[in-house]
């Protein structure tokens, strides 16, 4: 017996067939139907998604002569090997150096006022500064600067900055930092009172910072205003646990922090 072709579409009507491209991480293609273009950046059972070169995403099916590859229609498949991993970041949202060791210090230093400052800047910036090789060293307040500046003596293969709490017109801290002039050292700060304030107040899951009257020690008076156990310690380490990254600060202080590691670094 004679055995029939199923399809009885005249061969002159039949599409051509359209070479099998895989869906290989970071190749670029126009989606037929939408003229989305994009990078694959995932592959899975039978969807891909592409990323626009604005970081925009969308996830198509991956159905014959779907995709525009240089201009030529493509079926895209799924590849043979697994897409490699994109580069992971730090915390600051630099990209992550796996198995980086940690530079010689330089001479040159970041102080900051306390303890909290440094261990939020750590919790941040750690990871960048290890590799830069800068240390960064904290202040009991910022009164004695000028002589602290002198005895550290910075010269231009090692320059100094400063990360200065509530430094605004006006201020005692303002008035402080202006006493330093050499083009060694840079004097930066934020506008908050203390560095919890630059923490935001959604990651820590609260609508805002409280006001604290004048007068009245700022962080009891937080603690207070927040109904949380009057033990400052304690108070800062559930807020440090609650930053994971740089998103969870304000922009006073991200790119105050920026500013200084490049100063110290610059060649």
């Amino acid at each position: 017996m004679r055995s029939y072709n199923p399809d009885l579409t005249p061969p002159w009507k039949r599409p051509s067939p359209v070479p099998e491209v895989p869906a290989d991480h970071d190749l670029v293609v126009e989606e037929a139907a939408t003229g989305f273009c994009g990078a694959v950046v995932r592959c899975e059972a039978d969807t891909v998604t592409l990323e626009d070169r604005f970081g925009k995403h969308r996830v198509f099916p991956m159905e014959p002569r779907g995709f525009l590859l240089e201009g030529r229609v493509v079926t895209l498949v799924r590849p043979s090997r697994p897409a490699p991993s994109r580069p992971s970041r730090t915390a600051s949202g630099s990209i992550a150096v796996p198995g980086a060791r940690a530079r010689v210090a330089r001479a040159g230093r970041i102080y900051v006022e306390g303890r909290h400052d440094a261990e939020l800047v750590e919790r941040v910036w750690g990871d960048d500064l290890r590799i830069e090789g800068v240390v960064v060293e904290y202040l009991e307040g910022i009164d004695d600067l000028p002589a602290i500046v002198a005895e550290f003596a910075p010269a231009p293969d090692a320059r100094l900055g400063v990360l200065v709490d509530h430094l605004v017109p006006g201020s005692k801290e303002s008035r402080i930092a202006a006493r330093v002039t050499s083009p060694d050292v840079l004097v930066v700060g934020h506008p908050y009172i203390d560095v919890w304030e630059a923490v935001k107040p959604s990651s820590v899951g609260i609508p805002a910072w409280p006001a604290v009257p004048r007068g009245q020690d700022w962080k009891t008076g937080v603690c207070r205003a927040l109904r949380w156990p009057e033990n400052t310690g304690a108070a800062w380490q559930h807020i440090l646990s609650k930053v994971t990254s740089y998103k969870d600060l304000e922009p006073e202080l991200l790119g105050r922090v920026e500013e200084l590691i490049d100063f110290v670094t610059a060649p």
